[in-house]
């Protein structure tokens, strides 16, 4: 085994989408953690909600589980990234992202951008270090 791949390490959650495409929910490389786009896809159910604000917690509920499981929180993000095919929706959402990232303050971005399945309201990515946060 190389010292590469001592050090990486690929997080699934379980979606369907991760098999059929062929990628990770979350990257582990040394103290860097990157977390894929995240839809509001309810893992266990595959089912996803119409409000674009339940779709926003059930992104952050899927994004705080593979930071878990990669040994931070949401204390260690340092990038987020906001995927929306309406920017309408946008500012609904932002007491819940205040909620995650309110005392974080991570540098971030939100684009308009097509999805891949049109139930999809909202996508978020984030890109942690490892201990570079207070846990939260």
């Amino acid at each position: 085994m190389t010292e590469q791949q001592a050090v990486r390490q690929a997080i699934l959650s379980g979606s369907t989408f991760e098999e059929q495409i062929g990628y990770a929910r979350a990257v582990v490389d040394g103290d860097w953690v990157h977390v894929s786009g995240t839809t509001g896809f309810d893992y266990a159910t595959m089912a996803i909600s119409e409000d674009v604000v339940e779709q926003a917690e059930q992104c952050l509920r899927n994004v705080g589980a593979a930071l878990e499981e990669a040994g931070c929180s949401f204390a260690d993000v340092v990038r987020v990234r906001y995927l929306l095919p309406d920017r309408a929706d946008f500012e609904p959402c932002w007491p819940v992202l205040r909620r995650y990232f309110g005392d974080v303050r991570p540098a971030a971005t939100m684009m308009m951008c097509g999805l891949a399945d049109p139930r999809m309201k909202i996508e978020i990515e984030v890109c942690a270090r490892r201990g570079s946060g207070a846990r939260v």
